[in-house]
């Protein structure tokens, strides 16, 4: 493609076309990533300046930089004027223009629904392509654990990637015969405009609870930045918008949403509710009531939760023309997603759970959800959790409180120090167990609290390591460790089992 071309639908404050005879095959924002023929696309980010690698993305072979930086550009046109250039004011819009247009739009031959919020946001995801896929649709995931093009399955290293990236599994969709795509959507994409330009078929709210203030500073940021979905990222708003009208910011969401079809779900509200809800271990059962007719839901998940994961997704799928009895046989087959709520296999009559909770409403609601499977047994709910390093530092005491409250013991360990220090995140922590007076182990080795936590179990108790799921790396201020809570759970029963 000629890059006067690919720059064609780009709002640029000037351009250079190097004579109009450049042709360019590819774009990166990675100057490590740029083959020959590439469009480079320089641009300043919250850690580091792409602009400082300009050079390096020439002397890799790029033959066009685009650029958010007046002095680059200028010194573009000095020194290399046989490259094209242009000079924006958006440099992840420009990415997202430019990437759209030498892939061929791939974005436009995909029906995109989309999944924002603060908890939840994995499961729905994936049940609602399990969905799509059950009526032998063709999919692309894009999520936290990992990303599928049709039925090949591709680590995740972010949860919402930058546009190019995302254009590119759009792209490799397309061409296995990819119809649909289902992706999650974080706070920090939607703000920073890493998902510009895409056209959103079906935007779905789960919940907003406390988290990501170490980015946002305050809850009514971080509440903005997610209705941004709604509104329309550089594309006009959903076609659809599903809700959850039992969360305290449902209706907020519903105004933004003005412009879409809304679909409103919930337990206690909404026009797509869960009624008659049965909860077991590996078991729930609703009647799902809609204004289409109500139909018996039965599914393999656990937790009233994953009733709230449920409807999110059934009433995505019923937007995405699903019916009503292809949903509920959809259900029925649905499979467990890693590291959400996820069960260590057993054989002491002790449960063993692995649950990414990390905020103290998931937190809350994981233990609930233990308290209510342990009742019968009278057993007791032991808590496994942590607090992420060079996060929100405010969230720290309200998880420990939320342990404590919910818990019988609480065992209190590392989870991602990062840069700082894990005993000083400890000690935040912990403040907010001893509000609760909660019984409260602190072992900063996560491997052997993980062991304490267990070893301390009877038959009919449940232990909950939470906070990491899907996971298989710590992250420490020396580096980044493998660890997977599954294997080092299995790990220690197996011990107790000899």
């Amino acid at each position: 493609m000629r890059w006067m071309d690919a720059m064609a639908r780009v709002s640029v404050a000037e351009f250079a076309s190097a004579g109009g005879l450049v042709e360019v095959g590819g774009v990166e924002y990675d100057s490590r990533r740029v083959k020959r023929g590439d469009v480079f696309v320089a641009m300043r980010g919250g850690v580091a300046d792409g602009n400082r690698y300009i050079e390096s993305a020439i002397a890799q072979g790029a033959a066009a930089i685009v650029t958010d930086s007046r002095e680059a550009y200028d010194v573009l046109r000095l020194m290399h004027p046989e490259v094209g250039a242009a000079l924006v004011e958006r440099g992840r819009r420009a990415l997202a223009e430019v990437s759209a247009a030498i892939l061929g739009h791939p974005e436009r031959k995909l029906a995109l629904s989309a999944v924002t919020g603060t908890n939840g946001k994995t499961t729905t995801a994936l049940l609602l392509e399990q969905m799509l896929r059950s009526v032998g649709r063709q999919c692309v995931l894009i999520g936290t654990i990992e990303t599928h093009v049709g039925d090949e399955v591709r680590d995740s290293e972010h949860t919402t990637p930058e546009a190019s990236d995302t254009l590119r599994v759009f792209a490799d969709g397309v061409k296995v015969g990819a119809t649909e795509a289902v992706m999650e959507m974080s706070s920090h994409a939607l703000e920073q405009e890493r998902v510009w330009g895409l056209p959103v078929d079906v935007a779905i709210f789960t919940n907003l609870t406390q988290d990501h203030l170490d980015y946002h500073g305050t809850m009514e940021a971080y509440l903005a930045a997610k209705l941004r979905l709604f509104e329309g990222e550089g594309a006009p708003a959903p076609r659809v918008a599903v809700v959850n009208a039992d969360d305290a910011v449902g209706e907020a969401v519903i105004r933004i949403a003005g412009r879409s079809n809304v679909m409103t779900y919930g337990l206690a509200g909404g026009d797509y509710r869960a009624e008659d809800v049965v909860l077991a271990a590996g078991e729930t059962r609703f009647l799902f009531k809609t204004p289409k007719g109500d139909l018996a839901i039965h599914s393999p998940l656990t937790g009233r939760v994953n009733v709230y994961n449920l409807l999110a997704a059934s009433c995505a799928a019923l937007a995405r023309g699903l019916a009503l009895e292809q949903v509920a046989a959809a259900t029925e087959g649905l499979r467990q997603v890693p590291g959400r709520f996820q069960v260590v296999p057993s054989r002491n009559g002790v449960t063993v759970v692995v649950d990414y909770a990390h905020t103290d409403d998931a937190l809350r609601n994981l233990i609930t959800l233990a308290r209510e499977l342990v009742k019968e047994q009278r057993g007791r709910v032991i808590t496994l959790f942590g607090c992420g390093g060079d996060r929100d530092r405010t969230k720290r005491p309200r998880m420990g409180r939320a342990a404590g409250e919910g818990s019988d013991l609480v065992v209190l360990t590392s989870d991602n120090p990062r840069s700082e220090e894990p005993a000083a995140i400890l000690d935040e922590a912990l403040v907010g167990v001893k509000e609760t007076g909660t019984e409260c182990i602190v072992e900063e080795d996560r491997a052997t609290a993980i062991a304490t936590a267990i070893r301390a179990a009877k038959a009919g108790d449940i232990v909950l390591i939470a906070g990491k799921g899907h996971e298989k790396v710590q992250i420490l201020k020396g580096g980044t460790v493998p660890f997977d809570d599954v294997a080092v759970a299995a790990g220690v029963l197996a011990e107790l089992e000899r």
